[in-house]
This record gives C-alpha cells, structure tokens and sequence, in this order.
C-alpha cells in the first residue's frame, strides 16, 4: 500500500487540506494519506490554542469520514524525519523553501543536503509568493491556492471542515479564543 504523509498544524483542518489530500490520491499512485502532526511543530513551538488534544480529536473526526486518511502524531519536527517510512511527502512551496535554509540544520549546507537526500517523492502544493518545482508540482483547482488555515482563524469559518466548525461554534476555538478560554473552564458568557 502506497502512503503518503502531508506534515502539518491543520489549525484549523480547511477545505484546501481536504483538496490537497484528495489531489494527492489523484495524481499519485497512494492509497493512503496520514496528516502528521508534530507534538511541538518547528516554527509554531508557542501555539496553545486550541488545546493540542482538542486539535487531534477533531482530525480524527475529519479522518473517519475518509477511509483512506489517517492521522499521525509524532515528536518529530523536521520534515525529513516525519517523512521517513513514506513513499510521498506532502508540502506547501513556502514549506519546501524553508527546509532549504541551512539555520534548521545547525547552519550547515551538507547537512541539510543530507537531509534532504532522504526525502521520499515530493507533491509540492504552489503557495504565492513561492513557486512549486514544476516536476514536483501538485495541481489543484484555482479557488484552493490561495485558501489557508490562518484565513479560517481570521473569521473565515466556512474554510473550515465540518468537524473544525462544529467545534468552533461550540466553544469559539479558533473565532474567539476568549470564549474558548471559558469554555475549558466550564464558564459561559
């Protein structure tokens, strides 16, 4: 069975990580996506809301209504360590721009091109400003490109899956991080 792994936040899981999943088993022999989710993402090491475990739960939820998706924790940071084991890997331009800068490699080039050599096949989603390597390039419909979780969290609920939506009405998770804080204290406004 071919997997492919697509390392991501998904704070929160929008209609273009669902897109570009499904794209993947489109154009790629898989059979399989797993989002894999770092306990403490590189870069995002400061995010506490929503609550990790609440952000698991509800991929898990997006994952049940797909046979072919699963989710992954790992406590692995670099992509290069999250992809070992998988026949694809999965990233935004703007991703495959930063794994190329040598700060996350002790600022040394050989060994970011070590690391780099381990990577599995790329299916590399095109992000403005960035460009996708065209034999890397994953294709998706135009209105996707430029859909991003940062714009669900800015009040664009309807990006969000179901599950994310859901949750966000319930306790305004990503729409109103102050009703959230209540709500884990069991508090209404």
């Amino acid at each position: 069975m071919a997997t492919a792994v697509y390392p991501g936040s998904f704070n929160p899981p929008t209609v273009a990580h669902l897109a570009i999943s499904e794209a993947v088993m489109a154009q790629y022999d898989i059979d399989q996506v797993v989002w894999a989710i770092s306990r403490v993402a590189l870069g995002k090491e400061n995010v506490s809301i929503p609550r990790f475990e609440h952000r698991i739960a509800i991929l898990e939820e997006v994952a049940e209504e797909h046979e072919w998706l699963q989710i992954r924790v790992t406590d692995s940071q670099l992509l290069a360590d999250i992809a070992v084991g998988y026949d694809l890997l999965v990233m935004g331009a703007d991703k495959w721009h930063q794994i190329q800068d040598p700060i996350f490699y002790e600022d040394d080039p050989a060994i970011r091109d070590s690391a780099l050599a381990t990577l599995p096949e790329l299916a590399i989603v095109p992000r403005e400003p960035f460009e996708a390597p065209p034999t890397q390039e994953l294709r998706l419909p135009q209105n996707m490109n430029s859909v991003s979780s940062s714009e669900a969290r800015d009040g664009l609920i309807s990006l969000m899956l179901g599950p994310a939506q859901r949750f966000d009405e319930l306790t305004g998770a990503w729409s109103d991080t102050r009703r959230y804080q209540l709500w884990l204290t069991g508090k209404t406004d």
